[in-house]
């Protein structure tokens, strides 16, 4: 009997919705230390993923130069309220803005040597498990790695 998704994933997956903000999201991820988390509809149809990299591209030196760039040519000699400069430096973006789309997922019948094949093949560290196109779960590369040590001579 093989091993499956179904087997080894989190049923309990914390999900953020399209509109959850950077901020919230970051928190999330920090307070149940997680590295990433799907982004859901209501309905949980998976909208994407949010991971820390997400989280972290805006903080890039480059970013913060070329955004600091743009408040000077905004107020080309002026003085803008300080308020003003404020809100343009406030980071509003939500799941929606910062999430990665195109998620590759599995199903609950995927063995163990499909999910490593297709974690190693697209470089993700995760998969949302979809039934009927919702969320039902996902398994980590941590999942994969217990489910190994666990049960060696399953794998074939």
């Amino acid at each position: 009997m093989s091993i499956t998704a179904a087997d080894i994933m989190t049923t309990q997956v914390t999900v953020v919705t399209p509109h959850t903000s950077m901020a919230e999201i970051a928190s999330l991820l920090a307070s149940k230390h997680l590295s990433a988390v799907p982004v859901c509809h209501p309905d949980k149809t998976l909208a994407g993923i949010v991971s820390e990299n997400d989280i972290l591209k805006p903080f890039r030196e480059s970013v913060r130069a070329r955004r600091d760039w743009w408040l000077g040519v905004i107020a080309e000699g002026e003085e803008l309220p300080q308020d003003f400069l404020d809100y343009l430096r406030q980071d509003t973006r939500s799941a929606a803005d910062i999430m990665v789309p195109h998620v590759f997922t599995t199903e609950e019948s995927a063995t163990l040597p499909e999910l490593a094949d297709l974690m190693i093949k697209h470089a993700v560290k995760r998969l949302p498990v979809l039934r009927d196109g919702k969320l039902v779960g996902i398994v980590s590369r941590a999942d994969l790695v217990a489910a190994i040590a666990r049960a060696p001579g399953m794998l074939v």
